[in-house]
């Protein structure tokens, strides 16, 4: 068995820019999903195909927000690629709108095999299932799960997804490192082929992200823990993982990336007016992901 400081799951070659379907929502305030997706991926020279699957005015936290629901017009969306011969080298799905889009999320699958595939499976945190994820849509999104090459869950997603119910377990992230462990394994058990379980926070004053693989051993990366919550970190998390993914860096380099970035951008984001309402700023730290490709 080989280790995540050897496997490369991307070869980057020469000058060529890797495009990436990025199957999330459009937020238009309140930063995640596209959002972050775009300038993260971009800034790590990879070409983003947007693919949004909802339209919200705004993140859930605020009151009286809008969605307008994308699933009907994205088959012929797609269909448009197909026939001007669009090529992709990633597929990152995020959150979801209706259990339907996982069956056109299959269908980008089918069409571009060779494609990595990174499920964010967005819909629930600290025990809460998202407000506009249905059981049928959970369900969908546990079934995707098991097709991913990477799966970047928090816990209370690991839960929905293993069909383990949500209890006091999974409304704190206070689980030991071999209970975690265990969560992992048991995702790849399910199908995906790497799984990144993210938040775990058994040690003070430190936050820690377990890494399991069918092809190396179980590890962990782990950050100094920041006290609030912002919306829009698992989209930055996923996002920067990715990028340093399709940049050729190994699994561990990339896990290790992703954890520092974020953190980071918590601290930026502190320093902004009305902070935890607005989301995550990672604005000023874009250098650092392009510094992935020297």
């Amino acid at each position: 068995m080989t280790t995540a400081v050897d496997t490369v799951l991307y070869q980057r070659e020469g000058a060529y820019i890797p495009r990436i379907a990025a199957v999330h929502d459009l937020c238009g305030y309140g930063k995640c999903s596209l959002g972050v997706a775009i300038p993260v991926l971009s800034a790590a020279g990879c070409d983003v195909c947007p693919v949004p699957t909802g339209l919200f005015s705004s993140h859930t936290a605020f009151p009286g927000w809008y969605m307008h629901d994308t699933t009907n017009i994205l088959t012929d969306y797609l269909a448009a690629w197909e026939g001007i011969g669009v090529d992709i080298d990633a597929i990152y799905s995020g959150f979801l709108g209706d259990p339907v889009q996982v069956d056109i999320i299959r269908s980008l699958y089918e069409k571009y095999p060779k494609a990595i595939k990174l499920v964010d499976p967005v819909m629930a945190d600290h025990g809460d299932v998202y407000p506009t994820y249905t059981p049928e849509l959970c369900q969908a999104m546990a079934d995707l799960a098991a097709d991913a090459d990477i799966l970047t869950p928090n816990l209370t997603e690991a839960a929905i997804i293993l069909g383990l119910p949500i209890g006091n377990e999974w409304e704190g992230s206070n689980i030991s490192d071999e209970r975690a462990i265990e969560l992992a394994q048991a995702l790849l058990a399910k199908g995906a082929k790497t799984v990144v379980l993210k938040g775990i926070t058994n040690e003070e004053g430190m936050i820690k992200n377990f890494v399991a693989g069918q092809d190396f051993e179980p590890f962990s990366v782990k950050n100094e823990y920041v006290p609030f919550m912002l919306h829009g970190t698992g989209d930055l998390y996923a996002s920067s993982l990715l990028a340093a993914i399709m940049a050729g860096r190994t699994m561990a380099e990339a896990v290790d990336f992703a954890g520092s970035l974020t953190h980071d951008a918590m601290l930026v984001s502190s320093q902004q007016p009305n902070f935890q309402e607005r989301g995550v700023n990672f604005e000023t730290l874009l250098g650092r992901i392009c510094n992935l490709l020297q």
